[in-house]
């Protein structure tokens, strides 16, 4: 049976205009319309539905029907729903093929394809597994199309175990098919089993096309394994693939967030033909290392490109500006936003401008901001002036921004640990009880701080004080040896940061034990020269901070953590957020 490609023009022809909803068109346009298709002039109903400058949506639905009706051929009704479910109406695409049954239509292969993809993308895995069960019958399981939409519809539906089957049916040597797999897995967060497929792949010489590589790179991406990543770049490079704009700009957000932004930085430069993706991807990836100056430069070569941006753009530079001190720029950027560009200010670009002010110390003008919004503030915005407050020790505000987390979100956990942390650092112990006890009742945990080192797919996770790990007392031996050298180059703990009500002698041990600088003394063990990268789910403690510095100045090695807010990139006794974290 023929594979049917879906034509553009035929398209764009029986659709022209359907994405122009809830606009006005008048009653006598309808009833003309309606009479041309009952009567079966299409070219006629076409043309007028053409001319109508603002068809409106009971317009637009009697078009489908007339050409629903009309269809002489399985062509015709195939192109009708591929083209619905490629225009995002896959719930219409359904209800079209429904009545071509209707009619006593017989679906080809092509068709079947077509409409297990418009399954897959409407998640309607009901209707799918009814298809599945025909194109059984029918004999068109071993279609390649079939297969490939098959895999992907329940993928999409989270039945990767389906999936797999659907794939384990017989040998695939069709790129699609094992494509669909792929992608299939990384949709499903199983991103090892993704890029397992990967590697079967390439190792039963098929090659891989920009949306494999695409998957795969995602996948990397996701187990911030930057090894497995390299590896599928230079697959990419044999192959030509890698300045490809999907390729690349995966590359660039592959290695932006797994710490390396020199060689995002590479990826990107390399890509010829950059979109609004690849932008974004490169201006954010900046801003996240706090490289604020280049993520402006980016900016200025974006607009002089002509480059199309979005919210995300200026999500991107305003954040650039808040991790890098930037407080004027932040503040130009912020007004140049309604002033010179059709894109709204959003909640996060008012999230990031507060955040911008509290940590310029702005803090009073920060709550001015935020009670002169135009919208009501979300939880983000109040926590970005909660955790401003944290780092100028301002409690009456904290006090007010907190309460407004709790009447939006009384089970915020977020907001507890700030405010318990701010009144620690105060030394008001009997308020941090209070807060620790409300929090236990509500049923609520602290999230335990964890770091990690990712080393050739496997990562390995450490928590305060974490013995755990086999290389326990190698990790221990290292971190004794570093608490001596630290000593000695005038390192003082800064006991604030133990937040707990204990003895001075005790928290110096609390501290020494955080979880990055275990997992800085596992990457240290382990391997020589190179770069040490290390995660970790929370904010780096200020006296983590000051110590790594030190580290790495110690060790001659250039050290970068990326905590919940930014990268930080040690080297020499510095800090590439300048203490501004």
């Amino acid at each position: 049976m023929p594979n049917y490609v879906v034509p553009r023009c035929y398209i764009s022809r029986s659709l022209i205009g359907l994405a122009r909803f809830f606009r006005v068109a008048s009653p006598t346009c309808y009833s003309i319309l309606s009479e041309h298709l009952k009567n079966q002039r299409i070219d006629e109903a076409k043309e007028l539905f053409e001319r109508i400058p603002s068809p409106n949506i009971y317009l637009c639905t009697k078009m489908i029907a007339g050409y629903a009706e009309n269809l002489r051929n399985v062509i015709s009704w195939t192109s009708v729903i591929s083209g619905l479910d490629q225009y995002g109406r896959s719930d219409e695409a359904l209800l079209i093929f429904k009545k071509m049954l209707d009619f006593f239509i017989e679906p080809t292969s092509s068709t079947f394809a077509s409409v297990i993809t418009a399954c897959a993308n409407a998640r309607d895995l009901g209707l799918g597994s009814e298809i599945h069960a025909c194109v059984v019958k029918l004999g068109y399981l071993y279609d390649t199309y079939v297969t490939a939409s098959l895999i992907t519809l329940y993928a999409n539906c989270m039945h990767m175990d389906d999936s797999s089957k659907v794939f384990s049916e017989r040998l695939h040597i069709n790129i699609v098919v094992w494509t669909s797999l792929l992608t299939g897995y990384g949709l499903n967060y199983k991103h090892k089993e993704a890029l397992k497929v990967f590697g079967d792949m390439i190792r039963i010489g098929l090659l891989p096309n920009q949306s494999s590589f695409t998957s795969a790179l995602n996948s990397s991406c996701e187990m911030e394994s930057i090894d497995l990543g390299k590896e599928i770049h230079g697959v990419a490079v044999k192959l030509g693939l890698n300045t490809d704009s999907f390729v690349g700009n995966s590359l660039v957000v592959l290695y932006s967030k797994c710490g390396n932004i020199n060689d995002g930085l590479i990826a990107f430069k390399e890509i010829p033909e950059k979109n609004i993706v690849s932008w974004n991807s490169i201006i954010v990836g900046c801003a996240q290392h706090g490289f604020g100056n280049w993520a402006l430069t980016l900016f200025a070569q974006m607009v002089r490109s002509r480059a199309d941006m979005d919210d995300i753009t200026f999500t991107g530079l305003l954040a650039a500006c808040s991790h890098s001190g930037m407080l004027e720029k932040g503040r130009r950027l912020f007004q140049y936003i309604p002033q010179s560009s059709s894109i709204e200010v959003t909640l996060e670009h008012y999230s990031c401008m507060v955040d911008i002010l509290c940590r310029s110390g702005k803090l009073n003008e920060a709550e001015d901001l935020v009670k002169s919004m135009p919208m009501r503030p979300n939880l983000s915005i109040w926590l970005a002036l909660l955790s401003g407050c944290k780092k100028h020790l301002n409690l009456e505000l904290a006090e007010r921004a907190a309460e407004n987390v709790f009447h939006l979100d009384p089970n915020c956990s977020a907001a507890y640990v700030l405010l318990s942390n701010i009144y620690a650092f105060s030394g008001r112990w009997n308020d941090v009880a209070r807060v620790r006890g409300n929090m236990r009742r509500r049923g609520n945990t602290k999230q335990p701080g964890c770091s990690w080192v990712n080393q050739k797919g496997i990562r390995h996770t450490f928590l305060s004080g974490d013995t755990s790990h086999p290389l326990s007392d190698g990790i221990y031996e290292k971190l004794e040896w570093l608490t001596e050298k630290l000593k000695e180059y005038g390192y003082v703990p800064d006991q604030r940061y133990a937040l707990h009500d204990v003895e001075d002698e005790q928290k110096e041990v609390l501290l020494s034990y955080h979880s990055e600088r275990l997992a800085i003394c596992f990457a240290l063990i382990t391997t020589h020269g190179s770069a040490i990268t290390v995660m970790k789910n929370l904010r780096v403690c200020g006296d983590c901070h000051s110590a790594i510095k030190l580290i790495a100045k110690i060790v001659d090695r250039e050290i970068i953590v990326r905590d919940s807010s930014r990268f930080h990139h040690f080297r020499d006794g510095f800090c590439s957020c300048s203490d501004y974290w």
